[in-house]
């Protein structure tokens, strides 16, 4: 019998969005397609080097991302996962590029600051026995403002389309909104950042640009949190035909468990 979920991740409001039928897949039957790849092996590396590099400047980020990424290929290969050799050799250098640019980004886009926390875990109560769970990369504070900072790492970089994203910035509006009610702030003295770590960008390797959040856009992404929320407790699992291969496609499109 399917377990009762207690708690909503953005990730998983963002498959049940994307389909339902995949969120029941992925979060009720626990089928599993995606182990991961180099990308996500790298991605995981250089949060594991943001997160140590603002708390310690002098921290061996070099050392820090080797050993993290290493692990994680370690961990797909374990899980049967066929690797590019070359592209974790390139991925190693690009990576290198990158470090040095993390924190002078921050000083740049912020200049003094103080540092709030990092990865801060959010469990916050939605209604009765639902809460809403996330972890925030990074938080500061300068004066008396708080920004919340997502680390993402990518290619080349986003597009303008891809910055104004209604989902990709719900992500930072739900985490201002739960964020201000775990420590009862103002919403207003509250913004939020993507920061992009770009591994093929000529130059620019680190852009920190802000998302707004106001009260409507608020209101519209905890409406869809809200609706989800109501169609998994009910078990309306739809499927959504337009999403099995639009965009990346989808892992489950054509397989067993999911015939169109």
């Amino acid at each position: 019998m399917e377990k009762i979920r207690k708690h909503i991740s953005f990730s998983e409001l963002k498959i049940w969005n994307e389909c339902p039928y995949k969120h029941k897949l992925v979060y009720l039957e626990k089928v599993k397609e995606f182990k991961g790849n180099e990308h996500t092996a790298f991605g995981t590396a250089m949060h594991h080097v943001c997160e140590n590099l603002v708390v310690n400047s002098k921290a061996d980020y070099k050392n820090l991302f080797n050993t993290k990424f290493l692990e994680e290929l370690r961990e797909l290969k374990n899980n049967n996962v066929e690797l590019n050799r070359d592209l974790v050799t390139s991925m190693r250098s690009q990576a290198d590029k990158m470090f040095k640019h993390i924190l002078p980004s921050l000083k740049k886009t912020f200049n003094e600051f103080e540092v709030v926390s990092v990865e801060e875990g959010l469990m916050e109560e939605l209604k009765k026995d639902m809460h809403f769970k996330g972890f925030i990369d990074l938080v500061i504070k300068k004066g008396d403002t708080y920004h919340i900072i997502d680390w993402k790492t990518c290619s080349w970089g986003w597009d303008t389309k891809r910055k104004s994203d209604r989902m990709t910035t719900y992500q930072l509006t739900l985490y201002k909104h739960f964020f201000a009610k775990k420590h009862n702030i103002n919403p207003s003295k509250i913004e939020t950042h993507f920061a992009l770590l770009k591994r093929t960008a000529k130059k620019n390797n680190v852009e920190i640009f802000r998302v707004t959040s106001g009260a409507k856009k608020t209101e519209n992404a905890l409406k869809l949190l809200d609706k989800s929320i109501y169609n998994i407790k009910n078990r309306i699992f739809i499927k959504n035909r337009l999403a099995c291969t639009s965009g990346y496609g989808c892992e489950f499109f054509n397989t067993e468990f999911c015939k169109r």
